[in-house]
């Protein structure tokens, strides 16, 4: 093989490399779950004030 050959080879591999590595994800209901993506209990309420029992 010359240089030129390898040198395309080489590009080819690294691009198809590239392609594979990277992915696509899917989305399932279960990503809704975490638990940074709603507020918490205590937000929205004045510090000190919480009623006892909650």
């Amino acid at each position: 093989m010359n240089l030129k050959t390898r040198h395309l080879a080489a590009l080819l591999l690294l691009a198809l490399g590239a392609l594979f590595s990277s992915g696509c994800i899917t989305r399932t209901n279960r990503d809704s779950s975490i638990p940074w993506s709603r507020p918490a209990d205590w937000e929205g309420q004045i510090p000190g004030l919480s009623q006892p029992g909650m």
